[in-house]
C-alpha cells in the first residue's frame, strides 16, 4: 500500500473512532419541574440527591448529560408555563414533582417518557392505567394511598387524645386531597371527631382559614401535603403555634421546622430512586414498562418541644413508635 494510501486509511480510522466516541458522549437532555422554590433547603436536597443518583448510574452532568429544571413555587399558573418550557427543549426524559407538575406536562408533553415523584395513588388520578402496567409514556414513584389522610388522623389522635374537633388544610380542586378528605372522613366516625375542610386555593387562603379555625379548645389540624403548605411551611408551623393547635404533617420537613407530628415518606429517597427509572429510560426502557412503584418507607417524626409548648403530655407509646424523635 501506497504511504498516500495508508495515511488515508488510518486518518479514516481515526476519524470513525472521533466520531463514534463524540456520540457516545453526546448530553442527553433532562427536564425537572419542581413543584416547590428553589431557594428551599430540603428541596434543594431532594434535587441534589436526584443528582446524585443519576451520577451513581454513570450519567454524569456536563459530560453526558445536561439538566434543565423549572420550580413552579406551588403556582399553578407557573406550573403550566413552566412545563411548556421543558416540552419546548424536546428533552429525552422529564422528572415531574407532584401532579400540580405532572398534569400540565401529561397534557403537552406527547411521547416525551414522564417520571413522576411525589404523586397519590397515579391510578384513581388518571395518571396511568394499572400500577403494574402504567401504560403510555408515564410512571414514577408514589406518595402513598389516599388512606394516608386516615392514618394522619389516627397520629394525630395518638398524640393529642383530647382532640375533637380537626380541620383538614386542603386545596378543593386537587383530586388527591378530595380522596383523602373522604379518606379521612371516613375513620372521623371511630374517633368521634368533628371535621372541618379549611379550603387553601392559594398562599393567601392560610393564615384567614388557619385563624377562622382556631378559638376553641380540643382542636387540631391536618396538613394535607401540597406544594402550597411546603413552599409556606414556616408560615403554617407558626400559625398553628400561635393558634396552638396541634397539628399532623404529611412531611418530615415540618417537624424541623417546628411543627409538632409528621406521617409520610422520605421524600429524598423517593428522588433518588425516580433517578434510577431516569437512568434506565436513558438506557432505553420504556415507561410503559417500569411498574409504579410504592414508597419503600413511611416514617412517623414526632418533636417533643412542640408538644410541650403545647401543653401535651404525648403517650409513651407514640414515642417509642417514632422513627425520630426531637427532643
Amino acid at each position: 500500500m501506497r504511504r498516500r494510501q495508508f495515511i488515508g486509511v488510518i486518518g479514516g480510522a481515526v476519524s470513525w473512532a472521533l466520531t463514534a466516541r463524540a456520540q457516545q458522549q453526546k448530553q442527553r437532555l433532562i427536564g425537572v419541574l419542581m413543584a416547590t422554590s428553589e431557594d428551599d433547603p430540603d428541596s434543594r436536597d431532594r434535587f441534589n440527591a436526584f443528582r446524585q443518583a443519576l451520577s451513581e448510574a454513570d450519567w454524569a452532568e456536563g459530560r453526558t448529560l445536561r439538566i434543565e429544571s423549572r420550580w413552579i413555587s406551588g403556582d399553578p399558573e407557573r406550573a403550566r408555563s413552566y412545563a411548556a418550557e421543558l416540552v419546548d427543549l424536546n428533552p429525552d426524559v422529564i422528572l415531574a414533582n407532584t401532579a400540580l407538575a405532572l398534569q400540565p406536562l401529561r397534557q403537552i408533553a406527547g411521547p416525551i417518557p414522564l417520571v413522576f415523584v411525589l404523586v397519590y395513588d397515579p391510578v384513581t388520578s388518571g395518571f396511568v392505567a394499572s400500577l403494574a402496567r402504567p401504560g403510555g409514556n408515564i410512571t414514577g414513584f408514589t406518595l402513598g394511598e389516599f388512606s394516608y389522610g386516615g392514618k394522619m388522623v389516627e397520629t394525630l389522635k395518638g398524640v393529642a387524645a383530647e382532640v375533637n374537633h380537626i380541620g383538614v388544610l386542603m386545596n378543593p380542586d386537587q383530586r388527591p386531597h378530595v380522596e383523602m378528605w373522604r379518606a379521612i372522613e371516613d375513620v372521623g366516625p371511630s374517633f368521634k371527631l368533628r371535621l372541618t375542610a379549611l379550603h387553601v386555593r392559594s398562599p393567601a387562603d392560610l393564615e384567614p382559614e388557619i385563624k377562622t379555625f382556631a378559638g376553641e379548645p380540643n382542636r387540631a389540624l391536618v396538613v394535607l401535603p401540597s406544594p402550597i403548605t411546603e413552599v409556606h411551611r414556616k408560615q403554617v408551623v407558626t400559625l398553628a403555634a400561635q393558634q396552638r393547635l396541634p397539628a399532623v404533617y404529611g412531611f418530615r420537613s415540618f417537624v424541623m421546622s417546628g411543627g409538632l407530628v409528621s406521617f409520610g415518606i422520605d421524600t429524598t429517597d423517593a428522588f433518588r430512586r425516580s433517578a434510577v427509572y431516569v437512568a434506565r429510560i436513558l438506557n432505553g426502557a420504556k415507561p410503559a414498562e417500569l411498574p409504579v412503584e410504592h414508597p419503600a418507607k413511611v416514617e412517623l417524626v414526632l418533636n417533643l418541644s412542640a408538644a410541650k409548648a403545647l401543653g401535651l403530655t404525648v403517650p409513651q407509646v407514640m414515642v417509642a413508635r417514632a422513627d425520630e424523635v426531637i427532643e
